[in-house]
């Protein structure tokens, strides 16, 4: 494993950290991600990125996280990073939603009560509210930290403006934001539109989400859509529409091109995020050991030729 400075910060965090937003729910075997979470940190992995609504149910991954963590991990707690966010429905009511004081320190507490921690190291917005202040919301964070609940604080799925104005308060407040969480993969590519520059200038980490656009970049839909896949049951945010044809067509010729490279075509995409600097970690999901090893060796190829990123390039164009 190799590890990266987080932005200006004094925090590094592995080049591949582990997300937890599926396969750590109730619903999911624990024998079997228990394993997956014991290959992770053998494998140097010492970042774990949870939220308040992953599962399924909402709060079980962390509730499963917080089992393993005192069963097998407790003496270990200094060596990880526990990231969590609150900022999507989690309860009903006014109160259980987007970025409030209310919401975002009642769900940290929740959060914290679910793991059996007295602090989280990174918590984070999860996404921009349209109604509540900007101010509110940041001062919050702020605060969780002033209260011990959290060493750092980031934001996720902001754009670039609003982003650059969070960052600003943050620095005034004195808790400047740590890391940026966006969506970033080879089919979808808006946070090269400014948002990196800003993340740069700013001092401030990016560690993506989704870097295999929903095993679109994998070799699951090479052939087609399987009966068994989650877009053909049209699960979670792939929908079986998603797959047209012709971009069936530009993830087998990715997968041409991954080959050439000695590399799977999850490896290639997932070396071509980090290829980039201002990438501090990639966050993949992993339904089995199996799979989190096969992602861990993208890192033995993290060069690209320009010829190489000029045939991409072609061929997301179309």
């Amino acid at each position: 494993m190799t590890y990266r400075r987080c932005g200006k910060s004094g925090l590094k965090l592995p080049a591949v950290s582990l997300g937890l937003w599926h396969n750590f729910g109730f619903v999911d075997k624990y024998a079997q991600f228990r394993t997956t979470l014991h290959t992770a940190f053998d494998q140097g992995i010492t970042h774990f990125d949870l939220a308040n609504n992953y599962g399924p149910p909402p709060g079980s991954a962390e509730e499963n996280f917080g089992k393993l963590l005192h069963a097998d991990f407790k003496q270990h707690r200094d060596e990880l990073i526990i990231s969590t966010k609150a900022g999507y429905t989690m309860w009903e009511g006014p109160y259980g939603d987007w970025g409030s004081k209310k919401y975002l320190v009642a769900s940290l507490d929740q959060s914290l009560k679910r793991m059996g921690l007295e602090y989280v190291d990174i918590f984070y917005h999860h996404r921009p509210d349209p109604e509540t202040p900007l101010e509110e919301t940041m001062r919050t964070l702020d605060l969780v930290v002033r209260q011990g609940k959290a060493l750092y604080v980031g934001i996720s799925n902001y754009p670039p403006e609003l982003a650059a104005k969070a960052f600003k308060i943050l620095r005034e407040l004195g808790t400047p934001c740590l890391i940026h969480q966006p969506k970033y993969s080879m089919f979808e590519r808006w946070v090269e539109d400014g948002l990196l520059d800003t993340l740069e200038a700013n001092g401030v980490g990016c560690i993506p989400f989704s870097p295999l656009a929903q095993g679109m970049l994998t070799g699951k839909y090479l052939n087609g859509i399987p009966e068994d896949s989650r877009a053909a049951k049209s699960h979670g945010f792939l929908k079986k529409e998603a797959l047209t044809e012709e971009k069936l067509k530009q993830i087998r010729a990715l997968n041409d091109l991954a080959i050439t490279r000695g590399q799977s075509l999850a490896q290639m995409a997932l070396s071509w995020i980090l290829k980039d600097p201002r990438i501090t970690s990639v966050l993949v999901g992993a339904s089995s050991s199996e799979q989190l090893l096969d992602s861990l060796k993208c890192l033995k190829n993290l060069e690209f030729e320009q010829v190489e990123l000029d045939k991409i390039d072609q061929i997301l164009r179309g």
